[in-house]
């Protein structure tokens, strides 16, 4: 029997569209196969550099209406440590490894660390600072984005995805710009700057005072994001950002994502999101006649 939700993401096959998003779950391999086991079509990892990292001191994280704010810090114990943990993940779904660096060289050699353990495909973080801009994030100077995403390419073969910050003048030319550069799919969008504040002390409640947001309260912004994007590049997008349903899913895969990623609904709706959304899609997919989900990709550019 055909498969209606299986998709293909620079070179990708998946069962159906939906991703965990990076950054969620940590780095288990045990917990990523669960994820895939779940009902996921392809795993995100959390974001991995060269060295360990430790993150921000608490408070990290803090709920806020429709949504978290954080600012981990990028936490976690290097990409060498995740040889051990792979072995989990391996066959049961395709494997995006997210990595991060601080310069062009970096993240060329962070590239190959991911693909020499077994990634099938890459994600780039650019959304953290550059070593020599402070406070300056990577994927906000084009230059310098062109230059990651090329060196990264020339280093591997497996396919690139960049995941684009919206804290940008315009995601659209961020977005041609690591098409030009090589990217292979985009995914869009990573949080939003933003800070809560704690009215009586009058102090910012995270220790990294600025964070961002995540969940519900970000997905019209993700989801435009996603529309104006469609319109500019050639490349597969991922659409990421306040996911909690089926009908958000169907949304964001009108407004031009060929697939979904979902990370802060988790925390509320738990592993069987993955199914729900997915039984949510097929269901949609045969009560409007669609024989694949493949149709309805950017569907909502036909009714201009």
């Amino acid at each position: 029997m055909m498969n209606r939700l299986a998709i293909n993401i620079a070179g990708l096959e998946l069962s159906n569209p939906t991703m965990l998003a990076a950054g969620i779950l940590g780095i288990s391999g045990l917990t990523l196969s669960r994820v895939a086991k779940a009902g996921a079509g392809a795993i995100v990892t959390k974001s991995l550099g060269l060295q360990p990292r430790a993150g921000y001191p608490n408070p990290t994280i803090v709920q806020v209406e429709s949504g978290l704010v954080n600012a981990m810090g990028l936490p976690n114990p290097g990409i060498e440590h995740f040889t051990q943990e792979i072995k989990f993940t391996r066959s049961v779904a395709p494997l995006i490894i997210s990595i991060y660096a601080f310069s062009t060289d970096e993240f060329a050699i962070a590239a190959q660390k991911a693909v020499k353990i077994g990634a099938d495909a890459l994600e780039l973080n650019v959304s953290c600072p550059h070593a020599k801009k402070t406070g300056a994030d990577i994927g906000q100077d084009p230059k310098l984005l062109e230059e990651v995403v090329k060196a990264t390419k020339r280093s591997v073969k497996k396919p690139v995805f960049v995941k684009l910050t919206p804290n940008v003048d315009s995601i659209v030319r961020s977005a041609k710009t690591a098409e030009k550069a090589g990217a292979d799919a985009l995914t869009a969008i990573n949080t939003v700057k933003a800070m809560v504040i704690d009215i009586e002390t009058a102090k910012p409640i995270l220790s990294n005072k600025i964070g961002g947001l995540s969940g519900s309260a970000l997905k019209p912004i993700a989801v435009r994001c996603v529309y104006e994007i469609f319109d500019a590049v050639d490349i597969p997008i991922v659409g990421c950002g306040g996911i909690s349903t089926w009908q958000d899913a169907v949304e964001f895969l009108q407004a031009g994502a060929s697939a979904i990623q979902i990370g802060t609904a988790i925390a509320q709706k738990g592993l069987n999101i993955f199914t729900q959304v997915n039984e949510g899609i097929e269901a949609f997919l045969e009560k409007k006649g669609f024989h694949s989900v493949k149709e309805i990709i950017g569907l909502s550019h036909k009714s201009k």
